[in-house]
């Protein structure tokens, strides 16, 4: 009997615990109230759920909403989610009323709330509409995310711009950012907004100012269906009452308001089939240029062949057609420049592979044609561009006898003069050594004594190194401070030439994260890269110093900056490369 009442307890707690992971109830601002008043009625979860079915609000009018507010906060790594549906409701007539079950599936179980009675009393002399100034500003602020295409390809950029809408009727004095989309499974980047800048406008029909509060370029890097997390704010808003001072003016009350974009839905196209040989992900509007600085040259001389794709789309995202030469032609690896600005018409720009060649046999060497495929959302076809041959021309050297390249044939008869073997004496009067015995010599001896004159040695170099091994964090500093010199040796090269120091530092903060983490282009983001650093246990103070120096790239654009400013960002690059080095 025990055992089957402590299972019965058991069972009957788990299902408790089961049923209450999901929360979702009714609440009203009031349970009684004059037939003259307002009755506000909030539907709460604290799971997001769908298909939302309000009641039928028998015996009232709806003055308004639905009004939907979301909060999603990390505390402690823990997240709390709310989301609620508010409605205002006016009286038709005294009496008692029910506002019956509201209805949410979440997980594909159906909840309902509990029926709540509310008593109608006669007109009051002095209506009491506690909730009217927060019913003014939610029928009068909005905040709305703007998406320019909500069903692109895989890796078609789009654009999404976050407006807070404000009526005539009300005015706000501050917002602050409350939680801040990620753009999971986007590669995404921000465009700096400089300042704030109120312009009129219309929503739903009815004048309105609004603000663009935050602008980003995304490239989806999965196909289906992608969420878009909100936007939320915190407003201090300015509502108008209905008491006068003394002079006649309205009173205004400032409340609190808590406003969110809400989640957005971006369906993601795979891209088509029949994709051309060689195609590695390139989707927009391009263009090709294969050139070389000379086409003609002599051996041991070099040369430089320029690879460049330019236009809109996915830059930095793919891959560039290799370059190929003959083996008369010394090629070396190619150097990366990217000239790219990101703007609401998404990537633009060019990236160009920079290679320098040394011939080094006479004769004439064709460069292959190079082939380059994409992908264009507006044609929603595939387009290949190719290259012209071009052949360089050596015309001193050493002659190609290996078959490489187009080799002139041109051998002529060699004449030596026999004079230019006079150095070599072919008369000689030699003697012979005289034999020494070598047992019981001072050779005899000395190799006998040298090595146990060279353990001693041996002994100190091998504490010598001993200590320098034990000495973790020297070794540790050295490492890192090399490293870091190795990454920023162009951007001190460049100090002084502010737009290309400041490029070839960015460039070099990048590249170590890729050499390091193993971070790719597509996480580039600040708030990826501060999610990566924590998640390598990297102190908070490391992380923000690493992303100064890139809002310093950043700005420098924009501003002058002084020398001393340069190297003043230089060396802090340096030091926060050499504490990331020993940190992770």
């Amino acid at each position: 009997m025990k055992l089957k009442f402590l299972i019965l307890s058991i069972l009957f707690f788990t299902g408790f615990g089961l049923q209450a992971q999901v929360k979702f109830e009714a609440k009203v601002s009031k349970d009684k109230l004059g037939v003259n008043e307002r009755l506000r009625v909030d539907f709460e979860m604290n799971q997001d759920g769908d298909n939302f079915r309000p009641p039928s609000f028998d015996g009232f009018t709806v003055v308004g909403g639905p009004n939907q507010s979301v909060s999603n906060r990390w505390i402690n790594g823990d997240r709390t989610y709310s989301k609620t549906y508010s409605y205002y409701l006016q009286p038709i007539s005294r009496g008692s009323k029910t506002i019956t079950q509201a209805e949410i599936t979440i997980d594909d179980k159906i909840y309902k709330t509990t029926p709540i009675d509310i008593q109608v009393t006669a007109a009051v002399d002095q209506p009491t509409d506690g909730d009217n100034s927060d019913l003014i500003a939610s029928d009068n602020l909005h905040l709305v995310a703007e998406i320019s295409n909500p069903n692109p390809y895989l890796n078609e950029g789009i654009t999404v711009v976050y407006k807070l809408f404000v009526s005539p009727r009300i005015s706000v004095s501050n917002f602050r950012e409350v939680d801040s989309p990620k753009f999971s499974d986007f590669w995404s980047q921000n465009i700096e907004i400089r300042e704030l800048r109120p312009e009129n406008g219309e929503y739903k029909g009815q004048p309105y100012r609004y603000v663009v509060l935050k602008k980003a370029v995304l490239y989806p890097q999965k196909t289906g269906e992608l969420e878009l997390e909100p936007l939320t704010l915190s407003v201090s808003v300015d509502v108008p009452s209905d008491r006068r001072d003394i002079f006649g003016s309205r009173i205004y009350k400032t409340i609190n308001k808590t406003v969110a974009a809400g989640t957005r839905t971006i369906d993601v196209k795979s891209l088509p089939d029949g994709k051309p040989a060689g195609f590695t992900g390139a989707v927009g509007k391009f263009s090709m240029d294969v050139s070389t600085t000379k086409e003609k040259l002599k051996s041991s001389e070099s040369l430089e062949a320029k690879v460049e794709i330019r236009g809109n789309g996915n830059l930095n995202l793919f891959e560039l057609p290799a370059l190929e030469v003959p083996s008369s032609l010394e090629m070396y690896s190619p150097e990366r420049i990217e000239n790219v600005t990101t703007t609401l018409n998404g990537k633009q720009g060019s990236i160009i592979d920079n290679y320098t060649i040394v011939p080094t046999r006479k004769g004439q060497y064709p460069i292959k044609p190079l082939n380059f495929s994409y992908f264009d959302p507006q044609s929603e076809t595939y387009k290949s561009l190719s290259s012209q041959e071009i052949v360089i021309d050596v015309e001193e050297g050493p002659v190609n006898t290996s078959g490489g390249g187009i080799a002139e044939n041109n051998k002529q008869a060699v004449n030596l003069p026999l004079e230019q073997f006079r150095f070599i004496k072919t008369q000689t009067n030699l003697k012979p050594l005289e034999q020494q015995a070598f047992f019981r010599s001072w050779t005899y001896w000395g190799s006998l004594l040298l090595p146990f004159a060279v353990i001693p040695l041996f002994i100190l170099f091998g504490k010598k190194r001993e200590a320098i091994a034990a000495d973790v964090q020297g070794n540790r500093l050295k490492k890192a401070n090399k490293l870091a010199r190795k990454y920023l040796s162009e951007a001190k090269k460049n100090l002084g030439d502010q737009q290309t120091f400041y490029e070839s530092l960015e460039r070099a903060m990048h590249n170590y994260l890729k050499a390091k983490l193993h971070i790719q282009t597509s996480e580039m983001s600040k708030d990826r890269i501060l999610e990566i650093l924590k998640e390598k246990n990297v102190p908070d103070e490391t992380s923000t110093d690493f992303i100064e120096v890139l809002k310093s790239c950043e700005f420098a654009r924009y501003t002058p900056a002084s020398n001393s400013a340069q190297q003043e960002d230089y060396d802090k690059a340096v030091k926060v490369i050499s504490k990331l080095d020993k940190e992770i």
